[in-house]
């Protein structure tokens, strides 16, 4: 059996040329989409849970003795300091970088401590619980936030004097402040995120009126000048979606 071979010209003669042409022509280039970068996006409301440590540093001045006014006597100064655990909720909304915020936290604390004023005897501070409701200012780095607060504070308190081991007098009272506080917070989910943060509490002075224990007799009065610095871990979920495109 012969071969045969079919050259252009034969292809052509037999009109197969304009079809295999058609076949072999280049196909329409078609450009790849555009990258797409997924974002964290902190927009939205949070709630989370802290805990952490604190100290709170206060300082005694007597006023008056059984309500008559004295000349101002100092009694020392002492950290009362403890640990913190409690809870906080939010809002924040993002533009381009920048992260702006509010936020309400309650803490159960169990900061105390005391210093002596006399032999067997010594003024003891505890604050039971504090809150905080601050406004936020942060930068985004995706997934990462920088930011810092500022607000109100309060502190729920109780001042003793303690002789021979026994309370004798008290006063307990809820008293407020101001605050300024910086953190960092990282989102390891799409909807989680962890951070550390730390708050300083500045509360002023306020004049308190101490009873006994028994009897309820005005002993005194102490001006006491109280503030405190607290670190605390936190965990929040954020409800609403984890991410934005951007191109």
């Amino acid at each position: 059996m012969k071969k045969i071979l079919l050259t252009t010209t034969g292809l052509i003669a037999l009109g197969m040329a304009p079809a295999i042409a058609a076949d072999l022509a280049a196909r329409p280039y078609t450009k790849a989409p555009a990258m797409v970068a997924a974002v964290y996006d902190w927009s939205g409301f949070y709630i989370g849970a802290n805990g952490g440590w604190g100290t709170s540093h206060n300082c005694w001045t007597n006023t008056a003795i059984g309500g008559v006014p004295v000349a101002p006597t100092s009694e020392g100064c002492h950290d009362a300091d403890g640990g913190t655990i409690g809870g906080q909720v939010g809002y924040r909304w993002q533009a381009g970088n920048w992260v702006f915020g509010l936020e309400a936290q309650g803490n159960w604390a169990d900061f105390s401590g005391s210093n002596a004023i006399a032999p067997f005897a010594s003024n003891r501070t505890k604050i039971d619980a504090f809150g905080l409701f601050t406004g936020q200012v942060g930068y985004a780095a995706n997934n990462v936030l920088f930011y810092v607060k500022g607000g109100a504070a309060v502190t729920d308190n109780r001042y003793e004097s303690v002789f021979f081991g026994t309370v004798f007098d008290r006063s307990e009272q809820t008293r407020w402040g101001g605050t300024v506080g910086a953190g960092v917070e990282y989102a390891f989910a799409p909807n989680w995120s962890f951070g550390v943060e730390y708050n300083h509490l500045f509360m002023g002075t306020n004049n308190y009126n101490f009873r006994t224990v028994v009897g309820g007799i005005n002993t005194r009065n102490d001006d006491i000048k109280q503030d405190a610095d607290i670190v605390t871990a936190r965990i929040n979920y954020r409800f609403g979606g984890p991410t934005v495109a951007r191109y």
